[in-house]
């Protein structure tokens, strides 16, 4: 029984990360802005971060970073590119550990939501909309830490009326956050309730 499960789980992990390599190469992935790129990216990873607990939302996570950070690299999108230019090592936090960190908290906050959760729907939902928020608080405390003092920020922040850090976040993130969250607390939502009640019918 466990061979099954673990074979289950590693072909839905392969399939999670070809939808995410996938989505790499198209707007759903990387909708290129003048400023902070649109992504849907974090939605496979909250998929697998709750179906198959924290580690695999850690894999997953480090998929979408290094997708990310490939885009820097390649010059595809002009904002990671720029960080890139100022400052490599912080770009490359700012990318990869981030979203690792993303996917495996998601995890954990499903884990732990489930259980207060009698209904066994609301957490899917949460969990949905955690991974993208914490998928913008995470992004945003990195580039607060390594890039808040360079002109290529202070130029951004100056354009909003020079505001403090806390009220450039929420005015920087603007229609990604209202774009980005409530998608993946809907779309991840809905297909890991789906999935979860396929994969128990499957173990029955």
């Amino acid at each position: 029984m466990n061979r099954v499960v673990s074979t289950q789980e590693l072909t839905a992990k392969g399939l999670l990360t070809g939808v995410l390599l996938v989505m790499s190469f198209t707007p759903l992935g990387y909708f290129h802005t003048l400023g902070l790129d649109i992504s849907l990216m974090m939605i496979p990873v909250a998929i697998g971060a709750m179906l198959m607990g924290p580690n695999t939302g850690l894999w997953l996570g480090f998929v979408f970073g290094a997708t990310s950070f490939q885009q820097a690299l390649m010059g595809t999108s002009m904002f990671s590119t720029t960080l890139l230019n100022i400052n490599p090592i912080g770009t490359f936090i700012l990318c990869i550990p981030t979203r690792m960190l993303m996917g495996y908290l998601t995890g954990v906050c499903f884990r732990w939501i489930s259980k207060m959760d009698k209904t066994k729907t609301v957490c899917y939902f949460a969990g949905g909309f955690l991974a993208a928020f914490l998928n913008t608080i995470l992004f945003m405390s990195v580039l607060l830490l390594f890039f808040w003092n360079t002109p290529f920020i202070q130029e951004i922040n100056a354009s909003f009326g020079n505001l403090n850090p806390f009220l450039f976040v929420f005015a920087f993130v603007g229609i990604n956050g209202l774009l980005e969250m409530p998608a993946s607390c809907v779309v991840g939502g809905m297909v890991s309730k789906v999935l979860a009640k396929t994969v128990c019918r499957k173990r029955a």
